[in-house]
This record gives C-alpha cells, structure tokens and sequence, in this order.
C-alpha cells in the first residue's frame, strides 16, 4: 500500500513540476512579444477570470505574464474584471494580484469593453479552456467582448494556455459545444436572490473568440499570431 500511494505522490510532484515549468516558459515567452510589440515601458493590462496559482499549480498562464511582466517591473496597473456570476476575478484573481503586490482594480464585466475603448488599457491577457486547430479560443463567457473592444482600440488581444490545451482534432471554434450552467447561478449569488421570483437565468459558461481577433497565442512551445496567419492547422507549431 505505502508503495502505491508513494508511486501515486511521486508521479503528481513531476506533473506538478512539469506544469510549473511549462506555466513559467510561456510566462517569459509571453512577456517578451507584448513588450517587443508595444514597447519596453509599464503597461496596464485587462484580464478576465482567474488563470494564477489557484487555477494551475503554481505561476499561472495569463495571470503567469501577468507575473512576469510585474517582476520586470513592467507593470502599472491591472484591470481584473469580476468575471460574474461566480466571481472568479474579484474572489481569486484579486487575491492573487493582492498577494503577489500587484497594483489593481477589479472592475464590473460590462465596465472592461469601455475601459479599453477609453485608452486606459495596452493589452488583453486571459486564458483559454481550449484553442481549436486554428486558434478560435473558448474561455469564460465575457472574452470575446474583450476580443472586439481590442480590435476596435487597437491594442493586443492575448491568449495564454499551455500546449495541452491546444485540441488539433477541433477544427475550429464552431465545433465546440457551449455549456449552459444552471440559471440560478444569474439570478442568485450566495443563497440569496438578486431577481424578483419567478425570473429565469441563462448562463453560458464560455464564449469562442474568433481567431482573427486574436493577435497571439502563447504556449510554452512558442508563439503564433492568429490574426495575422489565418492557418486551419496554425496551431500545430505550439501544441504538445
């Protein structure tokens, strides 16, 4: 028994240890296309959701840029949308950000396409549950609001995931099935009702970003540029 479990330990400390090195690769690679692209300078940065340590094993993917950059003392402000309806942003990302002395602002959901349409933002970060063969990208519903405020400001669109996210046997982001999730989740938070009885919630849980509104995608294999190499198969250069 006490050798299974040791086995068991051994093999999660190497996938652990892979993860990190993977989350802190794509971190470095990351960092240096955004500040290659739009200059060695602070940066405010909007991200969606939670992609830190606590949706990892440590570092993280666009919280690990996020990072990154803040460790190279790139970093004047981060816009960390609420990410409702669970809050994922304002309850972990914030803690995170908070954790790591990152200076912040959590921000509503509907706030973040006018923040960065105001100029108050240099680029987009987020992660990705899954990236399609040609970089369509679905992640926490909210994403591709960002995605369009981005391309409409001009300013950098950024996905961040490891390779094993990358899914070559999906063509592209219209063969993924959204999930819908319980609609009390929209009109109750915390047990309590935020809606008059009797109103029914729609929640989706993710969205697909089309590819060509997606300037980078950043694995710890590398970087490709969906939205200037429309590619069916552009995703093969940085997948596992």
């Amino acid at each position: 028994m006490g050798s299974g479990v040791e086995q068991v330990l051994k093999l999660a400390l190497e996938l652990m240890a892979a993860d990190q090195a993977a989350n802190r690769q794509l971190s470095r690679l990351g960092a240096d296309w955004l500040l290659d692209r739009v200059g060695d300078r602070k940066l405010r940065i909007v991200t969606h959701c939670n992609t830190g340590a606590l949706a990892t094993t440590a570092w993280g993917t666009a919280y690990g840029i996020i990072h990154e950059l803040h460790t190279r003392d790139r970093i004047e402000l981060v816009y960390a949308d609420e990410t409702r309806p669970l809050l994922q942003g304002a309850r972990l990302t914030s803690f995170e950000l908070t954790h790591d002395g990152i200076p912040h602002l959590v921000e509503a959901d509907g706030a973040a396409s006018s923040t960065i349409l105001r100029g108050l933002v240099d680029a987009a970060i987020i992660g990705a549950d899954r990236i399609t063969a040609n970089g369509d990208t679905a992640n926490k519903v909210g994403s591709v609001a960002l995605a369009l405020a981005c391309q409409r400001a001009g300013i950098p669109f950024m996905v961040a995931a490891p390779a094993s996210t990358v899914d070559l046997a999906t063509a592209t982001g219209d063969d993924i099935t959204i999930e819908d999730r319980s609609g009390d989740e929209v009109v109750a938070f915390a047990g309590v009702r935020t809606t008059p009885v009797g109103a029914l919630g729609f929640n989706p849980a993710f969205d697909v970003t089309p590819h060509d509104l997606i300037a980078a995608v950043v694995t710890e294999n590398g970087v490709v540029e969906p939205a200037k190499e429309p590619d069916p198969r552009l995703l093969e250069r940085i997948a596992g």
